[in-house]
Formats: C-alpha cells, sequence, structure tokens
C-alpha cells in the first residue's frame, strides 16, 4: 500500500486559503492559492496531502451543504481539480475529508424536511422524531452528533443515503482522481457501512485508501479488512508531548510496546496507524511542549515509531496555536510557507522515513529507557535503524548492545562511535543506520 510508504501533508483549506468562517455565498477562487504551496511540499519530502473539509458548507466545513460542489468561498469544482492535477504531476497523492456520520442544516435534502416535513421525500435520511421539537424550532426532532445539532446525523441503513455518498465519492475520484479518503468521526460509523464503503472504493481505485478519525478504545474495531486500512493514532499522539513535558519517556514507550512490541500480546504489530504530534483539532505542538528544544525530538520520535507520520501546515516552522482560543486559532491563513531550521530538520526526517523500508515496516523494539533517554530500534531483513533520544540538558552515555560498531545519522550524516557507548548530545535526537 502506498500510504505506508508515505509522509502526509495536512491542509486546512478553507483556514489556510483565508476563507470567512461562515459561508457568505461569494464565490472566490482562493483555494488555487494550494498552486503556490506545491513547491514547499515537494521540498518538505512529503508525497501525499490529506485536505480537511472542502465541499460546500456552512461554516467550519464538517456542516455539509452539498457534496458535488466545492465550497463556494474556495472555488469551483474545476479549481480544485487543477490543484489535484498539480499535486498529481509532482508525485504527490491527494486524500479528501470524508464526513458521511452527519451533514449541516444547509444540506439540501435536511432543507426539503424543514419545508416539508412528513412529507418530504427525505425524512428517512436522517433520525426524526415529529412528535418533538428541536433547539432550533423546527417543530421536530432530530439527532445531532454528539449533542451539536447544526450537525445532522445521517442514516447511514438508509439506502438512498449510501448511494448518495457513494456517487458523491465516485464523482471525487473522476473529477479530481483522488487516492483516499480520511473519515470523520469514523467511531460513529456504522460497521456496515464502513464494509460497504472500503469494498466499493477498492473497485473504484487500486489501493485505494482509508484512514479513519478515531480516539480511544480497540483501534481494530475500525481498521480491520472489513473497514480502514489505517487509524488516528491518538494514544501515542498524547503520550509524545506528555512524555516530554513530564519528562518521563517511559509513558509513550509503553504505548509503543503495547501497540507494537515483540510480545505476543503486542496489539496492532504489521499494522500502520496515523502518527502525529497536532491537527486542526488540538493545540500546535509548539504551544503544547514545555521546552522549545523539545520540538525537534517529538518529531524525530513520531517519524521513528511505527505508523504513517502526517504534518499538519504551519506546524513545520513552528507555529502555535491554543485550542482554548477556538478552532480558528488552529486553522490560520498564511500568505506563504515560511522554512526555518526546524523545517529543514523535518524534512531531512520526512527524507529518511521515505529512503528506509526499516522506518516504514521495521519491527519496534526498545533497547534503552530512562525518564529522559530512551533508543528503540527499527529493523525489517538487513535493515535496521536506531532512534536515541535524549530530552535532558546534559550530555546521556548509553551502554547496550548495539550490534554494530559505528552508525552514521540519517539526518546530519554524522558519525557516530558504539566503543565506550554511545554518547547522545544534549537535546538531541538521534537517526542511526548502524554499520
Amino acid at each position: 500500500m502506498w500510504a505506508y510508504e508515505s509522509v502526509f501533508y495536512q491542509i486546512y483549506p478553507l483556514g489556510l486559503c483565508g476563507a470567512p468562517f461562515d459561508n457568505d455565498g461569494i464565490p472566490e477562487h482562493r483555494i488555487l492559492k494550494i498552486l503556490d504551496w506545491v513547491p514547499h511540499i515537494q521540498k518538505l519530502n512529503c508525497n501525499a496531502v490529506y485536505f480537511s473539509p472542502l465541499f460546500e458548507s456552512d461554516s467550519h466545513g464538517y456542516n455539509t451543504r452539498d457534496y458535488r460542489k466545492v465550497d463556494v468561498r474556495l472555488g469551483t469544482n474545476e479549481d480544485f481539480a487543477g490543484v489535484s492535477k498539480a499535486l498529481h504531476d509532482k508525485g504527490i497523492r491527494v486524500i479528501l475529508d470524508g464526513v458521511f456520520n452527519h451533514v449541516g442544516r444547509g444540506f439540501w435534502a435536511f432543507q426539503d424536511l424543514i419545508k416539508n416535513r412528513e412529507n418530504s421525500p427525505y425524512k428517512d435520511w436522517f433520525y426524526i422524531n415529529f412528535g418533538g421539537n428541536s433547539n432550533y424550532n423546527d417543530g421536530f426532532w432530530y439527532e445531532g452528533w454528539e449533542g451539536h445539532f447544526d450537525l445532522v446525523k445521517l442514516n447511514l441503513k438508509n439506502e438512498q443515503v449510501v448511494q448518495h455518498l457513494f456517487d458523491s465519492i465516485r464523482s471525487w475520484v473522476e473529477e479530481f482522481e483522488i487516492d483516499g479518503l480520511r473519515l470523520d468521526v469514523a467511531y460513529c460509523l456504522d460497521p456496515d457501512f464502513l464494509k460497504r464503503l472500503r469494498d466499493f472504493t477498492s473497485g473504484l481505485k487500486e489501493d485505494f485508501f482509508l484512514v479513519g478519525e478515531t480516539l480511544h478504545g480497540d483501534y481494530k474495531r475500525w481498521m480491520n479488512d472489513n473497514a480502514c486500512h489505517s487509524v488516528t493514532n491518538y494514544e501515542c499522539y498524547k503520550g509524545l508531548h506528555s512524555s516530554l513535558n513530564s519528562m518521563n519517556l517511559f509513558e509513550i514507550v509503553h504505548s509503543l510496546q503495547r501497540q507494537f512490541g515483540p510480545e505476543n500480546w503486542t496489539l496492532y504489530k504489521d499494522m500502520h496507524l496515523l502518527s502525529f504530534v497536532d491537527n486542526h483539532d488540538v493545540t500546535r505542538v509548539a504551544s503544547i511542549l514545555k521546552d522549545p528544544k523539545h520540538l525537534k525530538l517529538i518529531y524525530a520520535l513520531m517519524f521513528g515509531m511505527p505508523g504513517i507520520p502526517i504534518i499538519y501546515y504551519g506546524s513545520e516552522w513552528g507555529v502555535k496555536g491554543d485550542k482554548k482560543d477556538g478552532d480558528p486559532a488552529l486553522r490560520p491563513a498564511f500568505d506563504e510557507p515560511e522554512w526555518n531550521d526546524l523545517t529543514d530538520y523535518i524534512a531531512a526526517l520526512a527524507h529518511a522515513e521515505r529512503e528506509s523500508r526499516a522506518m516504514q515496516y521495521g519491527a519496534f523494539k526498545s533497547l534503552v529507557l530512562t525518564n529522559k533517554q530512551c533508543i528503540f530500534e527499527r529493523e525489517i531483513g538487513e535493515d535496521r535503524v536506531m532512534i536515541a533520544v535524549n530530552a535532558d540538558t546534559e550530555e546521556y552515555r548509553a551502554d547496550f548492545n548495539a550490534r554494530a560498531g559505528r552508525a552514521h545519522d540519517l539526518i546530519t550524516g554524522e558519525t557516530f562511535d558504539f566503543g565506550g557507548g554511545l554518547r547522545i548530545p544534549p537535546c538531541r535526537a538521534l537517526v542511526l543506520q548502524p554499520y
């Protein structure tokens, strides 16, 4: 699967392109701005882009009005087809947000329901009780997503709903040549719908990739041969920053052992979860880490651990944003991409990821672990990489069986000698290839 060998870049187009939060109905070709970002994405060594909601919506994109039409605030279907072609021409895959659990109140079928009530041919597309009322005083009750009544839950057991969604996906493949979908709130989706979606998309395009948004629980419920190829690894997302902030690397390594370790009870060995340090829903990593010197370390851990790495636009040069300031603070507009020392480092990690079978497919094994240091290896066949992290302000010497005399750092090109122990400089992460 191509996705297992990729480094993803996430763009929230309504934010990056500077669209107004509420849909003002004024057509603007803002999505064409992404064309100027294609060289940046290439230079960052990313070869896949995940676009957060793109289609016509009431406001933030997850309250869809029309699955067949690019949001008027961003432009036209033709505009996005051009963006997708520009990315594909550079060997960059494209996946879109599949928001199938719910729609917005502005969704055309729900508007018909408001108008025609019991006589609407779409009344069974939703979960309706005409004997109740809604927060919007519609004169009927309906189920919203987790109590948010601006997000109207779809009835995914209704065949007309399923076919409307599938026809929409087919149109995205035909118009935009998309390579996959990120499924919003996949943990809410009906398992039968997920199975049908997997079968349908597999028939549309070879290696069509499905990654589901999941938070807690056993990820195998949504990541298996009858559902998604991958899911979001929120357990390790939390462990990555929490371990560094508390100077307790046991937390993240415990999660990695639990998920990917060599023991028979390991949960997700040989599976490829989506690894991230931030996204459009959570505080930016530059705002959540207590020590700015740990920014490079967290990215080294994220790229080094098993999984598919994804970078959220702007975070590659250290943009800050706090969830407490509202979602728009996490999804800002930028005139153009920036580049600094952190960006250089992440680009080097992405290059190493794409060139190393060990980093893509290698088994996980913990070699050294203290509160402030960890060394783990990824190995497949003859290909072996070690990730050595020292979060302390002092140099650390690690004595362990490296099974090699020397190694070179895939990021800096430096040579390290294992004789007398591996010396890790303060606040450094080494991505070592032993020889």
